[in-house]
């Protein structure tokens, strides 16, 4: 008796497997009558989509249904956009003054001698500890004498005056570049970078200032702070102080201060070119996309803002959400992927976990631990952990943390803008209420608390967070200083 599966189906299909018997040929070659009684229900099933199944279905089909959903809904965007306002790229519309650029040129070479300067400092502090520590020496023959009195007599006005100067040094700065941001470079894009380079110049400073103090300690209190790392044991303090050593963090894609750090064997210099390849390709589009599509639907808005037509506005930060994630998922990736592991290539960075998968993040405050490593390496080593140290709750620690990088963004918006409305600032401490509400649907077992938490997520990263602060800056924007290019004068 042959099994039914090997009976090849008339329409081309491969026939349904049964173990009920089917007739096979017989003796004198002729193949007997098919039986209707096969039994095609021999067991209990579930539905493939049903909470009691036991296997979960591959979605691949649907993600490939949504891809391809994407595209052409972008692609009809494409379409209206061109058949709307035609081709709105031109290369020779700008409205940046010369001054903005001899001011960046000065300001990008101004900026990196506060690190310098910070060497400086350091290079003092490090020659009194030493000679602080050859006077315990001299003195270890006289018990008289308290060390820890002597220490303290000869050591902390040293270090009071070291923390004023980097104190100086790195609001300096910072307080600099923004006020030659905000008074005279009047191109928005140019005062970002510009204020941007600032940020990281000062993030650096900070953490080269707080690491080299702990580390003094470290030499001069030996048993009373936790042990040095081990990888630390290759420079120890004085050794790291250096201009080799602070140029290689200068331009290490980090914002924390080691002496030492993972390294790698060789440059590839193909992995280099294509990263920057990379970063040309998605900076070329960004300003397509920014100039085509983001630009028209800005300047559209205006007169609904004017007029608080919410409805309409609520269309427009609709309409916006999808151009705005987009030029952010491609500077994301420009950034972080590209620019970053190129760097870390040229400088034989070892550690290059400058994100992990934030797409999936089951909370907010996840997506915050994993988006921007770099950053959140710094909030962490030199704020949270810290405060927690002195005490803190982590309720309060973290407040701080979002209160301080709300700062830091509102600086980074609102000042090349000449704007400082706020709205950045608030958007940060916002995500505190937001990881409060989010944090026990990271925390519950199953997929649903995570489904759920994943699309809050999103909602108000691409729904509300960005689309919106870009639409109020715009605004205000717009209402300060007038188009913000020729090209894009003529929509209004």
């Amino acid at each position: 008796m042959a099994d039914l599966k090997a009976i090849p189906n008339a329409a081309g299909f491969s026939a349904i497997s049964s173990t009920a018997p089917v007739p096979s040929k017989g003796q004198t070659g002729t193949r007997r009558k098919y039986c209707h009684y096969v039994a095609m229900h021999s067991q209990t099933r579930p539905s493939r989509l049903g909470h009691d199944s036991e296997t979960v279905p591959s979605f691949l089909g649907f993600r490939n249904l949504m891809v391809l959903a994407l595209i052409v809904m972008n692609l009809r965007l494409v379409i209206e956009n061109f058949m709307k306002y035609g081709v709105l790229i031109c290369i020779q519309c700008h409205d940046y003054r010369r001054q903005d650029i001899y001011l960046a040129v000065v300001l990008y070479a101004m900026v990196p001698c506060h690190l310098f300067i910070a060497h400086a400092i350091e290079v003092a502090a490090a020659w009194h500890a030493v000679s602080v520590i050859g006077q315990q020496k001299r003195n270890e023959d006289k018990p008289e004498i308290d060390q820890l009195q002597l220490h303290v007599r000869l050591h902390d006005p040293t270090w009071i005056f070291v923390a004023f100067a980097h104190t100086v040094n790195a609001t300096l700065c910072l307080t600099i570049t923004s006020v030659v941001v905000y008074c005279y470079i009047n191109h928005p894009l140019i005062g970002t970078i510009c204020e941007l380079h600032a940020l990281i110049v000062w993030l650096k400073n900070c953490s080269y200032a707080f690491t080299n103090r702990d580390l003094r300690q470290a030499m001069l209190h030996p048993g009373l702070l936790p042990n040095l790392p081990g990888l630390f044991k290759a420079c120890p303090y004085p050794r790291n102080i250096t201009l080799r050593n602070l140029s290689y963090f200068w331009w290490a894609p980090t914002l924390v201060y080691q002496p030492v750090y993972p390294r790698t064997t060789q440059i590839r210099r193909g992995f280099v070119v294509k990263r920057l390849a990379e970063v040309a390709s998605l900076s070329i589009f960004i300003w397509l996309a920014s100039a085509q599509y983001a630009a028209p639907t800005l300047t559209n808005s205006l007169e609904k803002m004017a007029s608080l037509d919410f409805v309409s506005i609520l269309e427009r930060l609709m309409k916006l959400s999808v151009i705005s994630s987009i030029i952010w998922l491609a500077g994301f990736f420009a950034v972080f992927q590209s620019t970053l592991n190129a760097l870390a290539e040229v400088m034989r960075f070892g550690d290059r976990e400058f994100y992990a998968d934030w797409w999936n993040s089951p909370s907010v405050g996840a997506y915050w631990r994993t988006w921007n490593k770099p950053v959140y390496n710094f909030m962490r080593r030199h704020i949270y952990s810290p405060l927690a140290g002195r005490g803190w709750s982590h309720v309060a620690a973290s407040t701080m943390v979002f209160v301080f990088s709300g700062v830091l963004h509102e600086a980074l918006v609102g000042i090349p803008t000449h704007n400082i409305l706020g709205v950045a600032f608030m958007g940060m401490v916002i995500q505190i209420p937001l990881i409060a509400g989010t944090m026990p649907l990271e925390k519950l077992q199953g997929v649903n608390g995570k489904i759920i938490g994943n699309c809050i997520f999103w909602i108000s990263f691409c729904l509300v967070g960005q689309p919106l602060a870009a639409l109020l800056y715009f605004f205000a924007w717009q209402a300060k200083h007038g188009s913000v290019s020729q090209q894009t004068s003529r929509l209004v």
